[in-house]
């Protein structure tokens, strides 16, 4: 069976995408078959960037590691059950295809709440959540007492995976792994990224997940996505020096790959 990696998140902007491309490359770099789907079908920031990704190493004459990305099979509406979703049957399809040819699957749900998003977080074995460093996204999570700070309880995303967490215990499958992960995190000590810690570190506590550190806010990641690159693949494609920042980068997603703690992955980047 495939280990199902799932990145979600009800907001966008949280850096999904940027993480799902980088942790699936990463992967595969070190050997392993990955197989991906994007759910989001209408902006598939990621489905795009894998297609950026093959446009360029296609222009260049490059063969850089890739991950195997499907879009969702379409379905025949004759061939579904009474009451039957017709997302169900898609998103059940693809994976069963890609089980056959991956170590593990990535799945990159779009930042709403959709029947899709719904599905993919029931699969998870682990389950990612970017978050800004914020707690305008840090109130998908939790509810907060604003003069307190303290938290009132549960908010909508959480609720969902809470429920995921249900079916799979129902169908006597293993707890989701989760991992909320701050990216855009500021370089200096400030007053709001001491209280969204603090924040967290009580709330994962309270409702079951591990916190990670994720990605700076940085110029090359905006840099990367046009061309499909990642951090990985800079020297490559003919940067022979990396500055300070990129190193600073490399280091970030590795310690993040470390962090998720996936079955088999040895970290060699």
């Amino acid at each position: 069976m495939a280990h199902i990696i799932v990145v979600g998140n009800e907001k966008g902007g949280s850096g999904k995408s940027t993480t799902s491309m980088h942790v699936a490359t990463a992967l595969v770099r070190m050997g392993h078959r990955v197989g991906a789907l994007d759910l989001d079908l209408r902006q598939k920031s990621f489905g795009r960037y894998v297609e950026n990704r093959l446009a360029f190493c296609a222009g260049q004459g490059l063969d850089l590691p890739c991950p195997d990305y499907r879009e969702l099979p379409e379905v025949d509406q004759a061939t579904l059950a009474e009451g039957e979703n017709p997302h169900d049957r898609r998103i059940s399809a693809a994976v069963a295809e890609l089980e056959e040819s991956s170590d593990f699957i990535l799945i990159d749900c779009p930042g709403s709440h959709t029947r899709l998003s719904q599905v993919a977080h029931s699969l998870a074995d682990t389950l990612i959540t970017p978050l800004n460093d914020s707690f305008v996204d840090f109130d998908l999570l939790a509810r907060v007492d604003g003069r307190t700070n303290r938290i009132l309880g549960p908010s909508v995303y959480s609720e969902m995976v809470w429920n995921a967490r249900q079916l799979r215990a129902q169908a006597g499958l293993k707890p989701i792994d989760w991992i909320v992960v701050r990216n855009r995190l500021g370089a200096q000590q400030m007053h709001n990224k001491k209280k969204m810690g603090d924040a967290l570190t009580n709330l994962a506590k309270r409702i079951g997940f591990r916190v990670a550190p994720g990605f700076s806010e940085r110029v090359i990641f905006r840099e990367l996505f046009p061309r499909g690159l990642t951090l990985l693949d800079l020297k490559d494609v003919g940067v022979g020096n990396l500055n300070m920042s990129n190193i600073a980068a490399r280091q970030e997603l590795r310690d993040l790959v470390r962090e998720l703690d996936l079955p088999g992955v040895k970290i060699d980047f």
